[in-house]
């Protein structure tokens, strides 16, 4: 710690400052309309470099300084319930189980305890329901019935979600999402509720493991720091990729597919995907009660996560969503950071799967 304090060090981050103040420009804008429209008091993003790992911008809090929504904590690093945008990591282990894009699941009105009959009550009479039940429900309480994988992702289904769970198996999910980069923390503790964001994770390591969807199944480690100096410009230390291949291509070419492909996004997402002027995979979250809301989404060359919620885990009104919370944070940031000067990159059109006709 004195040496940090004085010793004259020089320390070379990764944030961009071009793209920090845009991303805290975004956040202070929607801010307001957060706060009247869906009772949201914070918002936060982060934006990461797929290739490397870099942080390029976090914004962990609307207003570092305002003490009444605790302001000066940094929420990018919060654990937080996720809701749906853990899907894709989900959906990836049922690939690599032999389940394609095309597989047909069911959205039909399902209970999946086995301590409970099919018509959803308790086989033992003095167990509850709501103890050891489980028969998740539609955010449009519609049940489309056969659904492929392809249009049950795209429309975030959850019941079909959780039969993938079922299949891919909670273990293996967590393994790979650990593969890459994002730690759950107790998962038996949630159980099938996993893909719907029943564990915690935090914003920043949940978009550091969608680089891996963005960088054609390769990890690189988030990093914050390239080079430290001494007083006398001396190199202390000096940060270095160590690549590795956490997902096979052709599985996150799959799923960046579906999430990539405009014909099967949910309608409400089409003008958020459409604006920013060039091809992007986009996923959505909203947890219960409405306490959390995010976007995830990405090119080759970015990937950037944005939350809108309160620090003290209060619900929000119950017209916020992912698609109405955050998204429009997500695509201003996402916009702004793709069109400016600080990234130059071509048109991006996705890795078709090889056995996508």
């Amino acid at each position: 710690e004195d040496m940090v304090a004085t010793g004259g060090l020089k320390v070379i981050t990764t944030l961009d400052y071009d793209m920090q103040k845009k991303a805290e420009e975004v956040i202070t804008k929607f801010s307001p309309s957060l706060s009247d429209n869906f009772n949201a008091g914070n918002a936060a993003m982060v934006a990461i470099d797929p290739k490397t790992g870099d942080i390029l911008a976090m914004v962990g809090s609307k207003d570092y300084f305002d003490s009444s929504i605790d302001g000066n904590y940094n929420v990018t690093l919060a654990k937080r319930q996720p809701g749906s945008t853990l899907k894709p990591f989900v959906y990836a282990t049922s690939f690599k189980k032999g389940l394609t894009p095309e597989t047909v699941l069911w959205d039909v009105k399902t209970e999946f305890s086995t301590y409970c009959n099919p018509d959803g009550k308790p086989k033992k009479p003095d167990d509850k329901p709501d103890d050891v039940c489980y028969s998740p429900g539609e955010y449009d309480d519609i049940f489309e019935g056969p659904i492929s994988i392809r249009k049950a992702l795209a429309g975030s289904r959850n019941i079909p979600a959780v039969q993938a769970l079922y299949i891919a198996g909670i273990r293996d999910t967590v393994r790979t999402a650990d593969d890459m980069g994002l730690g759950i923390d107790n998962p038996d503790r949630c159980g099938l509720t996993l893909v719907l964001g029943g564990c915690e994770v935090s914003l920043l390591d949940l978009t550091s493991a969608y680089g891996v969807f963005a960088n054609d199944g390769v990890r690189n480690s988030k990093r914050s720091i390239l080079h430290v100096y001494d007083s006398g410009g001396n190199v202390i230390e000096e940060a270095a990729t160590n690549p590795v291949q956490a997902l096979p291509a052709e599985i996150v070419r799959q799923i960046t597919n579906i999430l990539s492909d405009p014909h099967v996004r949910m309608a409400s997402l089409k003008p958020i995907g459409e604006s920013v002027g060039r091809p992007v995979a986009i996923k959505t979250g909203t947890t219960n009660d409405y306490r959390d809301v995010w976007t995830l989404g990405y090119t080759p060359n970015l990937v950037v996560g944005a939350w809108a919620g309160n620090n003290d885990n209060s619900p929000m009104a119950k017209i916020a969503s992912g698609i109405t919370g955050a998204s429009p944070i997500w695509n201003r940031i996402m916009t702004n950071l793709l069109n400016g000067e600080a990234i130059k990159t071509p048109s991006w059109q996705p890795t078709r799967p090889t056995e996508i006709k």
